[in-house]
């Protein structure tokens, strides 16, 4: 019997019912849980956490990942720079060496840059204080609305709303809709300030595939970098994996805004989503997609 492809949904933060603690994924988890493969099977098997520490500081998961059954890992990196140890990095890049699979998405500024360190994902995450773009005409606020939060703040829409995103040629598989007239995903979440992301000089693995456009500048910028399977100087196969500029995409909130959000979000939410059901319909073929590149 073919098994499910495991799947581990994972915060970077300690549980907390005023914050985007994993149980703000549920429409995802739920998602992932109800797709079945052709024989009516179930598709996935999830979990879902958030972070939890030893007494040392490590998750005894992430620590020692590459010795799990997991077969993805789908990280949503939502700490200010404490939310891995280096340990837990230490145990994500021997996943992915063993060939373990990756989604990783955090959001604006600073947020998630505890991933710095980690294959690949380190280097495709602009940070604010770490790894900043190398493009400095891009080290500038974005979004000029939510002023207590700076660069990088690309401002696609806000949150409840959908925005239109432009695939770069050729269409990668994971912007695929069989099921929309175009034969491809248009439409994501959108979020008042995104994060940045982008593939270095030299990078023959990695691509960016599609982009987002500011409601405010104009300006075009990455909203997801796909990772092919590549060899690294050991002779280790690496999964692959998949970089998203904001964990906005997949949460409740962006998806249906009755669900709602922690008390810290002021922005006032849009209603596009609910009157648009094609942009709720891509997203989810986008998860779906991501789950089945991933295991590939």
């Amino acid at each position: 019997m073919v098994q499910p492809i495991r799947i581990l949904l994972q915060t970077t933060i300690s549980t907390t019912e005023d914050d985007w603690s994993i149980w703000r994924f549920s429409m995802l988890q739920e998602y992932l849980s109800s797709l079945q493969d052709q024989t009516g099977k179930p598709l996935c098997e999830v979990t879902a956490r958030d972070r939890q520490t030893d007494i040392e500081g490590n998750d005894p998961i992430l620590g020692s990942l590459d010795q799990s059954d997991f077969d993805q890992l789908w990280l949503f990196a939502l700490d200010v720079g404490d939310g891995l140890s280096d340990k837990d990095r230490a145990g994500i890049n021997a996943f992915r060496r063993r060939g373990g699979g990756m989604l990783a998405t955090r959001d604006h500024q600073d947020m998630g840059c505890s991933m710095d360190g980690i294959v690949d994902i380190g280097d495709i995450h602009y940070f604010h204080s770490k790894n900043p773009d190398p493009d400095k005409s891009r080290c500038c606020n974005d979004d000029p609305y939510t002023t207590y939060i700076s660069w990088p703040n690309y401002h696609s829409g806000a949150n409840g709303d959908y925005q239109k995103i432009t695939p770069v040629e050729p269409i990668h598989e994971l912007l695929k809709n069989t099921n929309a007239s175009s034969g491809r995903i248009e439409y994501f979440p959108s979020h008042p300030h995104e994060g940045g992301i982008g593939v270095g000089q030299g990078n023959g693995n990695a691509r960016a595939i599609a982009l987002g456009n500011s409601l405010v500048t104009g300006r075009d910028f990455n909203l997801v970098v796909a990772i092919e399977h590549y060899q690294d100087a050991q002779g280790n196969i690496l999964g692959r994996a998949v970089a998203n500029s904001s964990f906005h995409h997949l949460v409740d909130y962006n998806w249906d805004t009755n669900k709602g959000c922690p008390s810290f979000v002021d922005e006032s939410p849009g209603n596009g989503m609910k009157h648009e059901p094609r942009a709720l319909s891509d997203i989810k073929t986008y998860v779906r997609n991501v789950a089945l590149w991933l295991a590939s």
